[in-house]
């Protein structure tokens, strides 16, 4: 989600593409948030701005590399410029366009006010879909080398955690789903359109016709990888966790802003921070801090939803984190509420999958795909003792950001 790709009006990639992860826009997010104002960004897109988006990578390219935002005559996004390979049109869905900051989420179209303040004319701007429509068929030359019929479908698919929670069954009012992967996401689908207050959750349209919100968390899976592959210096992730067994009573924090963070800090200067070593820490109690970091991160999103008086009890959950039953564990009892194992892992990609079924008429929409194709095997439950002494910790673990927020915007 979120990536630039601009294309010349001859359909060729301009520059490199900025990724979802690029972090370059500070300026860009400081004009849109303070200069235009977080409350009319709220009122013409459901947002405010975050260095990830995709309208302050446009204001980056107009102000860093004027030359080649003139040459703009398409703003794509990665995904739909892979579809747009495959069958010639220009398209994007709702899902992926509300990442954008150019989006009205909440009437499902471009934001005439959002383009006017990047300077961008509406034909710049590609054809929305919903997820699940078909956006063309497979040109002939590309069938041909695909080794494919060229009658096959393309269907406009989703953004990542969209896709993910239509492949976990997280579609409909107040499903709940986490996905451990690169990053990490909350992800809470509702059937009518709502913003918290602060913006600290992102609104979108969902790849089911509805709406949600989304709390993303820049770090997730990455900070296990960073810590044991990097730092530690091994693959053998199974035995580094299989060392801990004192859940509940580390005095080890870890906060796992490795990138910077989104929800709900919207920081890009936060970072990764050990805090509460002694001569007696171990190294399990280190990889553990780094588990339960991100759980707890996870839980500040949580709290918004709560917040807003959206009640959750339980939560599906995907991605490579998802494969660990410790840390499945942390999460039921960090959050307090059972965690749902599906069948299939790979939420994103059974959910694009699903999505494509629907666009070819195999089910009549995405909830009855979702209740024929997704299973839940397994329940993870939370423990009323370990709950409670997660509780008190992660009452603890919120307090140390504020702390260390002014010390974040001295060391860069």
């Amino acid at each position: 989600m979120h990536g630039l790709v601009i294309l010349d009006s001859e359909d060729r990639v301009i520059r490199p593409a900025l990724l979802w992860n690029d972090g370059r826009t500070y300026e860009e997010c400081d004009y849109l948030n303070n200069v235009i104002g977080k409350e009319k960004l709220s009122e013409y897109t459901a947002n405010i701005s975050f260095t990830g988006f995709t309208a302050p990578k446009v204001l980056w390219v107009k102000n860093k590399e004027p030359e080649n935002f003139a040459r703009i005559a398409k703003i794509m996004l990665p995904k739909d410029y892979i579809a747009y390979r495959l069958t010639g049109v220009h398209c994007t869905d709702v899902s992926d366009a509300s990442g954008m900051l150019l989006f009205d989420v909440k009437n499902r179209c471009w934001s005439q006010e959002m383009l006017e303040t990047c300077g961008i004319r509406e034909e710049q701007m590609v054809k929305v879909y919903e997820s699940y429509e078909t956006v063309g068929t497979l040109l002939p030359e590309v069938a041909a080398e695909l080794g494919v019929p060229a009658g096959v479908k393309v269907a406009a698919g989703a953004g990542d955690n969209a896709a993910a929670a239509v492949g976990t069954g997280t579609v409909g009012e107040g499903m709940c789903n986490i996905s451990l992967g690169t990053s990490g996401t909350i992800f809470i689908s509702s059937e009518k359109f709502g913003v918290d207050r602060n913006n600290a959750l992102h609104a979108f349209a969902h790849a089911d016709g509805h709406y949600h919100l989304m709390g993303c968390m820049l770090s997730a899976a990455s900070c296990n990888k960073w810590w044991l592959s990097n730092i530690i210096g091994t693959e053998d992730y199974a035995a580094e966790q299989a060392q801990i067994t004192k859940l509940g009573e580390n005095h080890v924090y870890f906060l796992p802003y490795l990138m910077g963070e989104r929800s709900p800090h919207n920081n890009p200067n936060a970072r990764g921070t050990f805090i509460g070593m002694t001569m007696d820490t171990t190294r399990a109690d280190m990889t553990q801090a780094v588990l339960e970091g991100v759980a707890f991160a996870l839980r500040d999103s949580f709290e918004v939803a709560k917040s807003l008086g959206i009640k959750i009890e339980r939560t599906k959950i995907c991605g490579g984190g998802a494969k660990s039953a410790l840390w499945k564990k942390m999460i039921a009892n960090i959050m307090n509420i059972k965690v749902d194992v599906v069948e299939n892992e790979e939420g994103p990609a059974l959910g694009g999958a699903m999505l494509a079924a629907v666009a070819c008429g195999e089910y009549a929409s995405v909830e009855e795909a979702a209740a024929k194709l997704v299973r839940v095997i397994d329940t993870v439950e939370p423990e009323p003792e370990l709950a409670a002494k997660y509780e008190e910790r992660y009452q603890q673990f919120r307090q140390i950001y504020p702390v260390c927020k002014p010390l974040f915007e001295i060391i860069k």
